[in-house]
């Protein structure tokens, strides 16, 4: 419990109404939530306002409310904010103690490999022997509990109580992935984070920023408004996150796989085999808080594959190293990483390779088919699922990066999907989107088997497979079962051989 006047100084109050002191047990901003004795937050989203909730609120127990507007006809203490969403943020730090201020905050943002570079960083620091928490699209990791994750990062009042809950069990690290929609939607509003990392940016989630300008600016954030105390690390390859070097009060340290300009640079780099080996060179001293670094390398052999995964695990021994971590542990960390499902995963070495990734944007697609450029195999097929529900937009841009990928692996068909039965209503592929598709195939002479169901599709690449070649799974929620469906068919195959 606290008292409402103390929880309110997190605030600045416009005005108020029915204004008196009284004890609080908790914030809420679902009326469905809502215990006796809670403050409710009316925070405006993008399908619906919280303030047409404010009375089924104060019948489940709200004893006052924070709006944006004050609503009529409710004897209860109601204070006027500028943005909900910002007290609701200020509100929950206030309540659980301001948690984050407790703990070593690490936050990454990328539109591609967050999960995988987070993972990887926590497994890192694990291995180091510290008490972590893991917060992302997959997974909210409490020292040894976990709980599935709703969103990449949670409702800023969801964060807190998380954090809350960490920092009550001795966690002393936390990485999180930090989407452009947390950032926009202010929920990180209160975390001073120690280390913000950037490692890359392509076209995706424009419909909800408006446009790609402003999903920049949501990521760039991050960096912008890190403190003088915090360390943003830098990929000089890509960009946009090289834009920003200049653009923060954070200290940066650079890096970069093809640029040899930064601080540290990843040398030596072979991905024959599809797995990376290289050496991290650290070409400039790098002074930090009670960290020093010194010029010199080391070896590095991923388990994980693709030249994403170069990248973000550049951007994981960067943090790593900054938090006090020997390399010996770097080491042996990622030669034994399990790595994240559906990113550039082998899930079938035999005869031929099965590689299943989530194909998401341009960006996503140009690093995964690089990947293949370094990589030895016979033939290639490429069965993909069409994005559904993204518009024609974005599956223009995947398509035309699709085909300026197949030109470079000497490719001239593709195996294509609706995934009609594999997918929910939100994903399904419009008439519109496939017929996009279609258009830039054609227009670059590409021939197209295209297949309603998914099992069809994976059934033709599989098929057609020899000795050598490389089956890659490529696409986003219409291609999440492929996996499991292309396994299952070689075990039915190896049934029938028997």
């Amino acid at each position: 419990m606290t008292q409402l006047k103390e929880l309110l100084k997190a605030v600045r109050v416009i005005d108020s109404i029915h204004d008196r002191d009284l004890q609080v047990t908790g914030v809420s901003y679902h009326s469905g939530k809502v215990a006796e004795g809670h403050v409710f937050v009316c925070v405006r989203g993008y399908k619906t306002d919280g303030h047409k909730y404010l009375a089924s609120a104060v019948q489940n127990g709200a004893v006052a409310a924070v709006v944006e507007e004050f609503q009529e006809g409710l004897d209860i203490p109601q204070y006027r904010v500028e943005s909900g969403r910002i007290a609701l943020a200020r509100l929950g730090a206030a309540f659980y103690g301001h948690p984050a201020d407790k703990m070593f905050m690490i936050g990454i943002t990328a539109t591609n490999g967050k999960t995988t570079t987070s993972y990887m960083t926590n497994a890192m620091l694990e291995n180091h022997g510290l008490k972590t928490g893991l917060i992302g699209t997959v997974v909210i990791k409490i020292d040894d509990a976990s709980i599935p994750a709703e969103l990449t990062t949670p409702e800023s009042l969801d964060l807190q109580r998380y954090l809350g809950e960490m920092a009550d069990r001795g966690v002393s690290h936390v990485t999180m992935e930090v989407s452009s929609a947390a950032l926009e939607a202010r929920r990180v509003e209160t975390v001073d984070y120690d280390i913000v990392t950037f490692n890359n940016l392509s076209r995706e989630h424009i419909d909800s920023h408006g446009s790609f300008e402003q999903y920049f600016n949501a990521k760039a954030s991050l960096i912008r408004n890190a403190g003088e105390k915090s360390m943003a690390v830098l990929n000089l390859d890509d960009s946009y996150s090289a834009s920003l070097v200049n653009d923060t009060r954070a200290q940066v340290v650079t890096f970069g796989v093809k640029s040899k300009e930064g601080d540290i640079h990843c040398k030596d780099l072979d991905l024959s085999t599809g797995r990376g080996k290289f050496k991290v060179e650290i070409l400039k001293p790098i002074r930090w808080r009670d960290i020093e670094l010194n010029p010199g390398e080391f070896e590095v052999e991923l388990s994980v594959p693709g030249l994403h995964s170069v990248y973000n695990s550049m951007v994981a021994i960067v943090n790593a190293l900054l938090c006090g971590v020997p390399v010996s542990v770097i080491q042996h960390t990622l030669k034994t990483f399990p790595g994240v499902e559906r990113r550039f995963q082998f899930i079938y070495e035999g005869d031929f390779t099965i590689i299943d990734d989530h194909f998401a944007n341009p960006g996503n697609i140009n690093v995964t088919l690089e990947t293949l450029r370094y990589m030895d195999f016979e033939n290639l097929k490429l069965v993909y699922a069409i994005r559904g529900e993204r518009g024609p937009t974005v599956n223009r841009e995947n398509a035309e990066a699709i085909v300026e990928w197949m030109k470079r692996l000497e490719l001239d068909e593709i195996i294509a999907t609706k995934s009609v039965s594999h997918v929910t209503a939100k994903d399904k592929v419009t008439d519109e989107e496939a017929r996009v598709f279609m258009e830039v195939m054609d227009k670059a002479g590409i021939r197209v088997r295209l297949y309603e169901q998914l099992p069809d599709a994976i059934a033709d690449g599989l098929n057609h497979a020899g000795r050598g070649d490389l089956v890659l799974l490529a696409g986003c929620q219409g291609m999440d079962p492929g996996g499991e469906i292309a396994l299952n068919m070689l075990k039915d195959r190896e049934s029938l051989d028997v």
